[in-house]
């Protein structure tokens, strides 16, 4: 009896030790220098602009001390494991919307959207409630006002916009995931049982999980019109069917006309001019009007690539149309004859939606869509191939760099 009593006793201490040293937060190394993606100038030129010095170079940011070149609050340093690429991406490097987008000063490191074991938290968050996360957690978090800052080996990421990554979710998925899919998750929450849904851009970083999505949430039946439409039709994005709008107008597919959509997705703009085009011709609409609870969403103005330097030019290519679109399918004479029109503003600024994305990923229900050219090396080389392949806006899924696979 004491013999056992004191193996009791024993077996307690050694378990109260191990669990005392596993509930302790990992520990870091931060060096004061690293590699980072470094971008010196505006312009298309990638090659002359942008590179990844071989050696550690660029100053470490220090959580408390440097502010992010995004000017967030609430943040965090990660050691990156993968970093995404998106249209914003393009759009910061090549200028066009510099006034609004721009970096703080140059060189700067862009990229936005991120996958990194966390090294260091904060005392307590900016809003005086202390950070939910842990040095060791291996999180994503998407871009928050603009895309900078996080393509390079360690990084200042928003704890608002950020989750714990499931462990059965690759870093390079998880970056994939962040942003795009949470996009196309929360889109998918308009599309209603039974609807037919046509996605417009169905091959892109959106379109690729959004095609998915609608199958979850109940479409009876899945369009794309993408220029790789056999990619469209296969795993996992299992459209039923799907054509290459550089041979074949989608708008005027005879199919489509005898049994119009619910709703229209509109992910690479100009299907709205489209439609108009149509109507006017008089032939029969692919999509039901608003009369008919016909649907036309989108997240890009009718022209993808565009420039803003003042806000003026915002309200002509943001507000004025949407506005007058939405007021004249709701309650103009464009109600019989048009889908009720909605530009959707997609991404929260809280981590609810990536929660949900990410938990879908994990169970297998949401696969992550990486552009089969990447993922891409960290390096000048990689780095600039990725961000060539970005600015085409010719993607088939995301387009991914791998910075660390260190654990």
């Amino acid at each position: 009896m004491i013999l056992s009593s004191i193996v009791l006793v024993i077996n307690i201490f050694i378990h109260n030790i191990m669990t005392s040293i596993h509930a302790q937060p990992a520990s870091f190394q931060i060096p004061p220098k690293m590699r980072a993606a470094q971008c010196t100038d505006y312009g298309k030129d990638v090659e002359q602009i942008l590179s990844v010095p071989q050696d550690a170079t660029v100053d470490t940011p220090r959580l408390g001390i440097d502010k992010p070149p995004a000017a967030f609050k609430n943040e965090m340093l990660i050691k990156v494991q993968a970093v995404a690429l998106a249209p914003g991406d393009a759009r910061v490097m090549s200028g066009k919307t510099r006034e609004f987008q721009g970096p703080p000063s140059f060189p700067y490191t862009p990229g936005g959207d991120v996958c990194g074991i966390v090294v260091a938290v904060p005392e307590e968050t900016k809003k005086g409630v202390k950070c939910k996360f842990r040095v060791g957690d291996r999180v994503a978090a998407r871009f928050m006002n603009k895309p900078l800052g996080m393509l390079g080996e360690y990084a200042l990421c928003n704890t608002d916009v950020c989750d714990v990554v499931p462990q059965n979710v690759s870093s390079e998925d998880a970056a994939a995931l962040v942003s795009s899919a949470v996009v196309a998750v929360l889109i998918a929450d308009r599309i209603r049982d039974g609807d037919r849904v046509l996605i417009y851009g169905a091959g892109g970083g959106v379109g690729s999980h959004l095609c998915q999505m609608a199958r979850l949430q109940g479409a009876s039946y899945v369009a794309g019109v993408g220029r790789d439409y056999e990619r469209l039709m296969e795993a996992p994005l299992y459209c039923d069917y799907a054509v290459d709008y550089t041979k074949t107008d989608p708008f005027y597919v005879k199919e489509w006309c005898d049994k119009p959509f619910d709703v229209i997705i509109d992910l690479a703009g100009g299907a709205w001019p489209a439609l108009l085009r149509q109507r006017s011709s008089g032939h029969p609409s692919i999509v039901k009007s608003a009369k008919s609870k016909g649907r036309y969403l989108t997240i890009t103005p009718d022209n993808p690539v565009f420039e803003i330097h003042k806000m003026r030019d915002f309200f002509k290519i943001f507000l004025f149309p949407s506005l007058g679109r939405a007021i004249s399918s709701r309650i103009g004479l464009s109600r019989a004859s048009m889908p009720k029109y909605s530009y959707v503003l997609a991404l929260p600024e809280t981590s609810e939606a990536l929660t949900r994305t990410l938990a879908l990923a994990s169970e297998n229900k949401l696969i992550a869509c990486i552009d089969e050219q990447g993922p891409f090396p960290f390096t000048s080389d990689g780095v600039r191939r990725a961000f060539e392949l970005q600015a085409s806006y010719h993607t088939k899924g995301k387009v991914v760099i791998t910075v660390s696979s260190d654990k």
